[in-house]
């Protein structure tokens, strides 16, 4: 697959202009690629979803606001809305719980995006220092359903890698 002539839809040059677009945010893992995920970590609350997106019974929408929410006592899955109100916010939240004593968060985010000021202020300093906060880059590049979608169409896997954020027990 060429990336030439990409443009990306709810990067921060874009949504600068017009607003993130909802359509790009509301996508979802595909369940073949949580299965693994949950199996290893044993997830409690999927903390940015949808009705139609969520991996997990118990999920918080935007409505419910899970940046304002309390995560203790939960293992939290995180598959956050890249653009807005933006990674920064759902790392410095994620910080925040780990700190009061959340047990385990997982957060999937691209792997594009380490020269990022959100990257350099709260991943670079930190990652892989200790075994409590650690990320993990995955290998090749995930497909997303999109929203509404039951099944992923040739051609819908973005132009990045993923990878995980993750805050755990030492």
């Amino acid at each position: 697959m060429s990336v030439v002539g990409y443009q990306a839809r709810n990067h921060p040059q874009q949504t600068a202009r017009r607003g993130a677009d909802p359509g790009v945010d509301d996508r979802a893992i595909t369940a073949e690629d949580f299965a693994p995920l949950h199996a290893r970590f044993s997830f409690t609350i999927d903390a940015a979803a949808t009705a139609a997106n969520a991996r997990l019974p118990r999920y918080w929408t935007a409505e419910d606001d899970a940046l304002a929410q309390s995560w203790a006592g939960e293992r939290v899955w995180c598959n956050p809305p890249y653009s807005q109100p933006g990674l920064e916010q759902w790392v410095g939240k994620s910080w925040y719980e780990w700190n009061l004593g959340t047990g385990l968060i997982v957060m999937l985010v691209p792997a594009n995006r380490t020269e990022q000021q959100w990257w350099q202020r709260h991943v670079e300093p930190y990652r892989d220092q200790d075994k409590s906060f650690r990320t993990e880059f995955l290998p090749g590049r995930m497909r997303f359903l999109c929203n509404g979608a039951d099944a992923i169409k040739p051609n819908e896997r973005p132009p990045f890698g993923c990878c995980l954020l993750i805050w755990s027990a030492p």
